[in-house]
């Protein structure tokens, strides 16, 4: 079993449990659920950094990143840098995120805000809502089409944007459908947790122009954002390039800046 496979097989369960604590007639009356969205795709498409920037303290991958920071300051240093979004990490086990980590970003900032999580289940999707997220991110190695399309327009729905995220051209054939606005190549190998750019340029050919690109993992210099950019590249996720240093809204700011 990889670690997709297993994050997937905890997440049902905690899911579930949540499901047993909250319903989610709970999360439609939250103060939030009724509060206007902001558009990340509108945001990247008008951006000259189109640099989304994310908060996460660890990963399987390489275990602590940064413990020490508070949510809220990190979310406002990103803004006060001119990020596009921020991406907030909410799974508990493999990450050391929460739904309170969106909430206190969602009180500091006014910016686009991506529930970074493995969604699998449409009550994550309501969640996202009532916690104060703009976007949700599907990952399509872990979904059907059929999910896909039901949790994609139950987004819309919401009134918020969509983030569909794949690894190879199997995935992206499998995922393009109208009820999405960005799509994310994702260049780390699951299964080898290699980084390769490569990937990004590879499968942009295949995604139409009426979807934003989106490219993550891996992008940690000024260079690899410019090398993209002629592959028709608008949105750049980065996280542990600023999450490792001690101020990330100070390091994504040097980085900003040295794009524009």
């Amino acid at each position: 079993m990889n670690i997709l496979d297993k994050i997937v097989k905890d997440k049902r369960v905690e899911v579930n449990l949540r499901k047993g604590l909250i319903p989610t007639s709970q999360l439609e009356r939250s103060v939030l659920f009724d509060r206007e969205t902001m558009s990340l795709a509108h945001a990247l498409r008008t951006s000259k950094s189109g640099v989304i920037a994310e908060h996460k303290r660890r990963s399987p991958s390489k275990s602590v990143i940064n413990q020490n920071l508070n949510v809220q300051d990190v979310a406002w240093g990103y803004e006060n840098a001119g990020a596009c979004g921020m991406s907030v990490l909410t799974d508990g086990k493999y990450f050391g995120g929460s739904l309170d980590d969106l909430l206190l970003a969602r009180a500091a900032v006014t910016m686009p805000l991506l529930r970074k999580e493995f969604i699998i289940d449409e009550y994550q999707v309501l969640e996202a809502k009532a916690f104060g997220a703009d976007v949700i991110l599907l990952i399509a190695a872990i979904l059907t089409r059929a999910e896909i399309e039901t949790f994609s327009e139950l987004a819309k729905s919401l009134n918020m944007d969509v983030l569909l995220e794949v690894h190879n051209e199997g995935e992206l054939r499998k995922s393009i459908m109208p009820s999405l606005d960005m799509l994310g190549v994702n260049n780390r190998n699951l299964k080898t947790f290699e980084v390769s750019l490569e990937t990004s340029k590879t499968l942009s050919a295949m995604i139409p122009d009426d979807f934003v690109k989106v490219s993550e993992s891996g992008i940690s210099s000024v260079e690899a954002i410019k090398e993209l950019r002629p592959f028709g590249y608008q949105g750049f996720l980065i996280g542990e390039n600023f999450m490792k240093t001690d101020d990330p809204g100070n390091s994504a700011k040097a980085f900003i800046n040295s794009l524009t």
